[in-house]
């Protein structure tokens, strides 16, 4: 199988943003915005950064099926995180190109995360 020359990155990402979800304790009164951008742009930010290098650099990348799957899984990490933070259970479903395509557009994590997910609503920023 041929791999991208982000593998490693995108495998470190993805095992963080695993780790991080799966040791998460949830903020006593949520929202806990700044734990939710720190998620946002410590992780969110990162991981769509691999895949727009990857898309946009000199070289346009092809990532393997498992580099897109394991971008894919991590983006959706961070996303439950940034919503935990805000006091909600669900799960996103975001694509990592629909992530990058918003985030090209905003050029900001939490407006990209707001309409990804709807948190907070519109009003509340």
């Amino acid at each position: 199988m041929t791999t991208s020359p982000y593998a490693e990155r995108i495998a470190d990402l993805a095992d963080r943003a695993r780790e991080e979800r799966k040791s998460f304790e949830p903020p006593a009164s949520p929202p806990a915005k700044e734990r939710g951008l720190e998620y946002l742009r410590e992780g969110f930010g990162p991981t769509v950064a691999v895949y727009l290098r990857g898309r946009t650099g000199d070289e346009h990348v092809r990532f393997s099926e498992v580099e897109l799957s394991l971008l894919q899984a991590a983006i959706n990490d961070w996303l439950a995180l940034y919503l935990r933070c805000h006091g909600s259970s669900r799960d996103p479903a975001v694509t990592v190109r629909e992530a990058a395509e918003l985030l090209v557009e905003t050029h900001n994590v939490r407006d990209t995360a707001q309409l990804l997910t709807g948190v907070p609503p519109r009003a509340d920023r």
